[in-house]
């Protein structure tokens, strides 16, 4: 299975101008066809449009729901782009319910009982009064 990924960017809010393009529907149209056209150049193509909802502030303490429509792009990603390293499972010995592996006849078992410590007394943290 071939891995995709997406770039999601805001649609345009205006038209742009151009020669021979007239009216606001026109250029608003324009605006989203240079768009399309410049993600398409760098190889993205268009999925899909969404509106969702974004909470800004209003003010100093309410806030109020503005609706946003994005445009969503994907592209396949190269093989050689593998992302950021997976992290590797924690291994049996770092989980605390794991059970110890038995030695082996060439391994004597260790102490893995924390050592006390002796190089501070046990009393001084305690506050003097």
């Amino acid at each position: 299975m071939q891995r995709v990924e997406y770039k999601v960017i805001p649609a345009p809010n205006k038209g742009l101008k151009d020669k021979g393009v007239k009216g606001p529907e026109a250029r608003f149209a324009h605006a989203v066809e240079t768009l399309m056209n410049e993600m398409g150049a760098k190889g993205w193509s268009y999925l899909r449009a969404d509106i969702l909802p974004s909470e800004e502030r209003q003010g100093l303490t309410s806030t109020t729901t503005v609706y946003r429509t994005l445009l969503v792009f994907q592209r396949p990603v190269p093989e050689a782009h593998t992302g950021p390293a997976p992290t590797p499972p924690e291994s049996a010995e770092s989980e605390p319910d794991a059970a110890p592996e038995p030695a082996t006849e060439d391994e004597t078992p260790r102490d893995t009982s924390p050592e006390p410590d002796t190089a501070t007394p046990a009393n001084s943290n305690r506050p003097k009064g």
